[in-house]
């Protein structure tokens, strides 16, 4: 499956001559996967979560956002694929379009692959989201550490067959950030908050 297939549903959803999101046609992959954690004041709060899977960023929508704490077990729904710019993308989404409110740069930096099979041979990245379980190290400004994906079958209501937790795997980490209140966090990219974006960036 090429590129323009994947982010087929992303460009579907979006008018770019309104928003300022990257269409996705120039973006390029670097040395090592790459991740970001968004905070994006939408029709909800919340976190969506990006890790590069060859030429796009597979997403998650996390309501709560990540924790650096093993006991928080954060429930993670999968979005469309976004292309690999959007790791650079923060400002305002104008009211009318999809996903429309502020977004700030929470977290980003590269992740290591960590996934294996039973015998503990490697596993293609891909291939253990394919399979439902996928294991990673994040190497980033405010996240640090081992984290997984997983998918479970029935969500609290019974009805989602698609949902994923996200669980910080290993010990709690000594001086660890935590979930950030998502009104006071600070870009990683620009300093700013949510309030500073949307006053700065947003429609005139």
């Amino acid at each position: 499956m090429g590129t323009d297939e994947r982010l087929r549903e992303y460009r579907g959803k979006r008018d770019f001559a309104r928003t300022r999101e990257p269409s996705g046609r120039a973006g390029t992959a670097g040395p090592r996967p790459r991740f970001v954690v968004q905070i994006h004041d939408a029709r909800r709060m919340h976190f969506d979560f990006r890790l590069q899977v060859g030429d796009v960023l597979k997403s998650w929508s996390v309501p709560k956002g990540p924790s650096d704490d093993p006991h928080d077990k954060r429930l993670a729904v999968p979005t469309e694929d976004h292309p690999l710019e959007y790791e650079d993308f923060e400002g305002v989404i104008p009211k009318g379009e999809y996903g429309g409110g502020t977004v700030i740069v929470w977290d980003r930096g590269t992740y290591e692959p960590l996934s294996h099979d039973r015998r503990g041979r490697p596993v293609d990245f891909a291939e253990s989201l394919e399979r439902g379980h996928a294991t990673f190290r994040l190497h980033g400004a405010k996240l640090h550490g081992e984290y997984a994906l997983t998918r479970f079958r029935g969500g609290q209501d019974g009805g989602d067959d698609n949902a994923w937790l996200l669980v910080k795997k290993g010990a709690a980490r000594s001086g660890g950030h935590g979930t950030p209140d998502p009104r006071r966090a600070r870009s990683v990219r620009t300093g700013r908050t949510l309030a500073q974006v949307a006053a700065q960036d947003g429609e005139d």
